[in-house]
């Protein structure tokens, strides 16, 4: 039996996952395996980022006269799967997530 072993991914998120141990660990997306950067730096910072103002991506619900508010999509650069989404105050540095432990 000829064999590799399986692939053990520890998830971020549903979208996002660490592979590989220690300074080799990288973020992927769970997707298409598409390489979102190394595990001790941000992985949102490897992603394609598209801000929409929240009032033009929600509709009239959303719509609360404030324009300096954003939606963030994050996408992976391989296949355009969206990873995640924040709301966010024009110029305000990106959400970082991170695994515990």
């Amino acid at each position: 039996m000829t064999g590799t072993a399986p692939t053990t991914d520890r998830h971020i998120s549903p979208a996002v996952a660490l592979r590989g141990t220690g300074a080799a660990a990288r973020h992927v997306c769970t997707a298409c395996g598409g390489d979102l950067g190394p595990a001790d730096r941000p992985w949102k910072d490897h992603a394609r980022c598209r801000e929409i103002a929240l009032h033009l991506a929600g509709g009239p619900a959303y719509d609360t006269g404030e324009r300096e508010v954003f939606l963030r999509q994050f996408c992976c650069p391989g296949c355009a799967t969206l990873l995640d989404t924040e709301t966010a105050m024009a110029g305000d540095p990106w959400l970082t997530d991170r695994r515990a432990g």
